[in-house]
């Protein structure tokens, strides 16, 4: 479904990305693991044609209007209520009227539609966001760092919405810096490094090679095992 062969990114004198080669298949959760400034955002935006690579190849195997995007920046209107911006969008791509108020009840928003964005706390506003992303039901979904700031509490209920997208057959391309969420989401990781892959795999059989598998698998141990880069 998805595809990235010997990506090369560079902005100036500074190469951000090395020889970057993956796959994602379809309906799996796949999972871009590292550190901020990793290269994760810029993946992505290679991925969905906002950044041009210097080097290699990359596809997606729908269009773009199979595809929904939930980014460091929402791009939500804060003076509008939750239904409002949803309204605004369904409007633009010619989504059906019902949607926005399904989109809303799917992330657990349907009461607080009437709600301005800017009066929402900062796990609502992520909720509306993914809400936004997944309001035209796409094929692929990308999650960059969807439960970033967010408290555990809420990271869950994020985690049980993406988990519920995948069950629906949705693609889902995650990108984050938890390894704990990862193992709990992911069918497949990647681990990113100063721009390049440094492991690649399912998440427990990763954690299993390199002995870091105690109680429960532990990513994070096999991150600062690979790198020295403890991501705490």
């Amino acid at each position: 479904m998805i595809q990235m062969n010997n990506i090369v990114k560079r902005f100036g004198s500074q190469t951000v990305l090395t020889d970057v080669t993956f796959a994602v298949k379809e309906k799996e959760v796949f999972g871009l693991l590292g550190p901020s400034g990793a290269g994760k955002t810029t993946i992505i935006n290679i991925l969905t044609n906002q950044l041009d690579a210097d080097s290699g190849s990359s596809s997606i195997g729908v269009t773009p209007m199979e595809m929904g995007l939930m980014l460091d920046e929402d791009g939500l209107f804060p003076r509008l209520s939750c239904l409002e911006n949803l309204n605004v969008f369904a409007g633009v791509y010619g989504i059906p009227r019902r949607r926005p108020m399904e989109a809303l009840a799917s992330v657990g928003l349907e009461k607080t539609s009437k709600k301005a964005v800017s009066a929402l706390s900062k796990g609502m506003r992520q909720r509306l966001a993914l809400a936004r992303a997944i309001l035209h039901q796409p094929k692929v979904l990308f999650l960059d760092e969807p439960t970033s700031g967010l408290d555990p509490g809420t990271a869950r209920g994020i985690h049980k919405l993406i988990q519920n997208l995948s069950d629906k057959g949705a693609t889902i391309f995650l990108t984050t810096h938890n390894m704990e969420e990862a193992v709990r989401l992911c069918d497949h990781v990647a681990l990113l490094h100063n721009g390049s892959i440094v492991e690649e795999g399912d998440p427990v059989e990763i954690c299993e090679r390199h002995n870091a598998v105690k109680m429960t698998p532990d990513l994070e141990a096999v991150f600062i095992k690979l790198t020295g880069v403890d991501l705490a």
